[in-house]
């Protein structure tokens, strides 16, 4: 199952907290897809991701200002 996460428009650290929230609410093998424009997350969530286990299937500017990023719930 994909989640999808709309974080635009949010500041920092907001992307990451709701990342963390709707986490959660995920089984293993889920992905949650973060799209964020939010430029201090694009470290925030990978390292996060990191640190929990949690596979980076995909990582990838949209615009020069707004990045997707989807992470599997181990």
């Amino acid at each position: 199952m994909k989640q999808v996460l709309e974080t635009d428009g949010q500041v920092c650290p907001f992307p990451l907290v709701e990342a963390k929230d709707a986490m959660t609410g995920l089984e293993a093998g889920d992905e949650l897809v973060i799209n964020f424009d939010c430029t201090q997350a694009t470290e925030a969530i990978p390292q996060w991701a990191a640190e929990n286990g949690y596979p980076v299937t995909h990582f990838d500017r949209v615009t020069d200002a707004s990045w997707t990023i989807t992470v599997q719930k181990a």
